[in-house]
């Protein structure tokens, strides 16, 4: 049952088309606060036929006053999604095109090996000082493990359902990711063992589980999820038995940048390996996750401004793709 109460002509429809998100296993819970504005904002327009038409498609796709670029994308994208649900049901129906994805000058903070395993220890030395059921300290080796070793985004990490993790595959499976697209993601060996060690202990918890495989893997020691501001707080602990200085939220280092560590990681391992970049590019695009190459993109520059040495060999072939990028100085 959804949470929200719709009025406008689309009500019908955008309970069906949430309704079938979930049941695919999508959360899908910004996305219904969207809809919701959306559906007041067709209600105001007075718009009573049954399919979307271009003219409200355009006039939600105008940027409000203070409106970020990415908000502005990801609202016409939801909007987009519910039109192509429409037409699939038979509805003549005016699908909008998304605009061009939002260029951004944010440049990652990239953790350096030894940053990376002083993190590692830290996680392994966190005590708790009060006793909590609601603390999540027991996820946090295996979880910054596993942003680590495999680059997902935090929030797919800790929506994971116990049935989203196959050890005997080694493989993870994301849903509701963040472009709306499931993927599966391989995991090492070594990583499998840091995930059957976490269950182990996790199974010592006096909770009763009734459907298992539909619960989330990391839990807070009431077994319920862990909350994404606690994971946070502990991070930020894990940080300073590290010896990271925290500068900051909008400048980090950030949890969400483990994942962008992760991607430039994996090119110098691929170079060190002897793998062309440029053919590797595909691959890591895809286990990431990314919506486009150009999304990608920014790892390669990242990669070969911080290790110059990896692309030296490469006769050329990144002079036309690698644009000129900052200096050392201000990753």
């Amino acid at each position: 049952m959804n949470s929200k109460a719709y009025w406008s002509v689309f009500a019908p429809d955008i309970n069906g088309f949430i309704s079938m998100k979930r049941s695919l296993g999508y959360k899908y819970e910004g996305e219904e606060r969207v809809l919701h504005t959306f559906d007041r904002f067709v209600l105001a327009e007075q718009h009573t036929g049954t399919g979307l038409t271009k003219e409200i498609a355009d006039k939600w796709a105008q940027r409000r006053n203070n409106e970020a670029k990415l908000t502005l994308y990801g609202k016409v994208r939801i909007v987009k999604q519910f039109a192509e649900y429409l037409r699939d049901q038979g509805i003549n129906t005016y699908v909008p095109n998304l605009p061009k994805y939002p260029e951004s000058t944010f440049i990652p903070y990239i953790y350096s090996y030894q940053q990376i395993n002083a993190m590692l220890t830290a996680c392994d030395k966190l005590r708790m000082k009060n006793r909590s059921v609601d603390s999540c300290l027991l996820i946090v080796p295996c979880l910054i493990r596993m942003l680590y070793g495999t680059g997902i985004r935090i929030g797919e990490a800790v929506s994971l359902k116990n049935k989203d993790v196959d050890l005997s595959s080694k493989c993870l499976t994301i849903k509701d990711s963040k472009n709306g697209k499931d993927r599966l993601v391989p995991i090492s060996n070594s990583l499998a063992l840091v995930c059957t060690d976490y269950i182990e202990h996790r199974s010592k918890l006096p909770v009763m589980d009734v459907n298992l495989d539909e619960k989330p893997f990391f839990v807070s020691l009431n077994g319920r999820y862990c909350r994404r501001d606690a994971v946070y707080s502990w991070f930020r602990k894990v940080l300073i038995l590290a010896d990271i200085p925290f500068t900051g939220d909008r400048k980090g280092p950030r949890i969400h940048d483990i994942r962008h560590t992760f991607a430039c990681h994996s090119f110098v391992k691929l170079a060190d390996d002897g793998q062309d970049l440029y053919c590797s590019w595909p691959y890591l695009s895809t286990y990431m996750g990314h919506q486009s190459l150009e999304a990608t993109e920014q790892y390669i520059r990242l990669t070969s401004q911080m290790y110059p040495e990896l692309l030296k060999d490469t006769d050329g072939l990144y002079v036309d793709i690698l644009p000129d990028i900052v200096s050392n100085n201000q990753l």
